[in-house]
């Protein structure tokens, strides 16, 4: 491999950790209003949304876990490496994703049907939307910047 081949690929490395560290970021924020927020209305789906951006940073971690795993060299049990480990990781995610966000917001919703909660002021949720907007909005412009400095003169669209 020359230099130039290799210090790209360490180059994506670091680019691809920073976008899942970007994520990991902008979700622990937004999962933080969702639960400051839910503790100040009392409601249920607020908290529901504050678990799902929970679990969405615990998959971060894996997933950064999984990218770690997964460059490890290869050895004799594994010649070829451990680059698949990386779809396992992503995997656990996907089943994380539903299993802990449809079974929280299944429980969460048949507590609210036996003893509905009546309705208050908004203010605090639309608060949220714009603190989720904005981390997301971020989290989101660093992996399309990291993609197109990636994708160089590859494909289509603007660079």
């Amino acid at each position: 491999m020359t230099e130039r081949a290799s210090e790209t690929g360490v180059r994506s490395s670091i680019r691809a950790n920073i976008v899942l560290i970007c994520a990991l970021v902008a979700n622990v924020g937004i999962a933080i209003a969702k639960f400051l927020a839910a503790g100040i209305t009392g409601s249920s789906s607020m908290l529901s949304e504050g678990v799902h951006s929970l679990v969405d940073s615990g998959n971060q971690i894996l997933l950064l876990y999984g990218q770690h795993r997964a460059k490890r060299p290869s050895d004799m049990r594994h010649p070829f490496g451990y680059g698949r480990e990386l779809y396992f990781w992503a995997f656990v995610v996907a089943i994380l994703i539903f299993a802990l966000g449809a079974g929280i917001s299944v429980y969460e919703g048949w507590q609210h049907i036996r003893a509905p909660e009546p309705l208050s002021d908004p203010t605090v949720n639309y608060v949220v939307l714009a603190i989720a907007m904005l981390l997301e909005g971020t989290s989101w412009t660093v992996a399309v910047k990291e993609f197109a400095s990636v994708k160089g003169d590859l494909g289509c669209g603007r660079r």
